[in-house]
């Protein structure tokens, strides 16, 4: 399995001790605002526990994220293929999700950014995309921030029609593109 580090961060293999302040995270309204539900703490084990066989089996995935200094946990950040059928799938997304504490760092840009040199230099993808809901402002932001290209809308297929996340924004950038110039 494949340890990525910058700076400030190292993103690694799930640990036991992940899973308390991973279930805190998941059972923040305002860092879930934009999934479609907060999770249970049997949820949010399970969840870990699954990225944790898909880091083992593939060498990358969502990796757990800590700070290196204190070694505190602050979220995820990495590579999936979404579980569903789209006018872009099949494909591999960049995310991310971190608790709210640690917003405002430059955390994620940190570490997707990270994600995107693996994801062009070791793994050759052609492109990663990433998506949201269309008011997440802040993972829009990061998305720019990392170079990406907004590419159109779509309804996304797990959420029902009318519900208040369906509507959202696609984001693309190219291995062509990476990395951005500095700056953008």
């Amino acid at each position: 399995m494949h340890t990525l580090t910058t700076a400030r961060l190292t993103l690694r293999q799930w640990r036991e001790a992940d899973l308390v302040p991973f279930a805190a995270l998941h059972a923040d309204p305002v860092a879930m605002q934009f999934m479609p539900r907060c999770l249970s703490r049997a949820e949010s084990d399970d969840f870990a526990r699954r990225l944790q066989g898909q880091l083992a089996a593939r060498g990358f995935g969502l990796w757990a994220v800590e700070h290196r200094a204190g070694g505190e946990f602050l979220g995820c950040v990495g590579l999936a293929a979404p579980g569903f059928e789209a006018h872009f799938t099949p494909c591999t997304e960049i995310a991310w999700r971190l608790a709210r504490e640690h917003w405002g760092c430059g955390y994620a840009t940190e570490a997707a950014r990270a994600c995107l040199q693996f994801a062009f230099q070791t793994l050759a993808l052609p492109e990663v995309v990433s998506f949201t809901a269309l008011d997440n402002l802040r993972s829009q932001a990061v998305m720019r921030r990392l170079g990406m290209r907004q590419d159109g809308e779509f309804e996304h297929p797990r959420l029902p029609p009318g519900h208040r996340l369906r509507s959202h924004v696609l984001y693309r950038i190219a291995r062509g593109d990476w990395p951005p110039p500095v700056g953008a």
